[in-house]
């Protein structure tokens, strides 16, 4: 939980952040699964994400322009360990209103985000970070205690 909610404060995920070159994350991360869109037309062309299991960062010009965190409610995820420091896993199941009573209670400013809410989605955007956090309703394989309940899906951050 702390992982998400200093990436919610501070758009920034330890040392990773949007502008910051592919070269210098992948100098901390080791190499991404480039997409394959990447493999087939080569390293120059935009906004087709690098991922590290759970982590994906977008790239444009060479530099990232967006980090994602997906999560799989009712499963566990795995981050390198530079963003999860001592665990490569964690528990991907988490509610909506845990996160934003971890959010409340580090103080960090959060509003509905009406573009992501509809259906059986919502979501929040956090201020003055912009990360936004989109959750939504389990689906049938997701082993959760509460089908009727909000759970965190992804969580991310673009440059503007």
């Amino acid at each position: 939980m702390n992982v998400l909610v200093d990436f919610a404060r501070t758009g920034r995920i330890g040392p990773l952040h949007c502008g910051m070159p592919l070269a210098e994350a992948e100098d901390l991360l080791g190499p991404g699964r480039p997409h394959p869109a990447i493999r087939m037309k080569g390293p120059d062309i935009d906004g087709y994400p690098y991922s590290w299991d759970g982590l994906r960062l977008d790239v444009t010009q060479r530099a990232v322009s967006g980090i994602w965190v997906h999560l799989r409610p009712g499963s566990t995820v795995k981050l390198p360990a530079l963003v999860l420091p001592g665990s490569e896993s964690f528990e991907a199941t988490v509610l909506r209103e845990e996160l934003v009573t971890a959010l409340d209670a580090a103080g960090c400013e959060h509003h509905a985000n009406d573009t992501l809410t509809f259906g059986q989605q919502s979501s929040i955007l956090t201020w003055p970070a912009d990360v936004y956090a989109v959750f939504s309703l389990p689906g049938r394989d997701n082993h959760v205690p509460h089908q009727d309940r909000h759970y965190l899906d992804v969580m991310h951050k673009s440059m503007a």
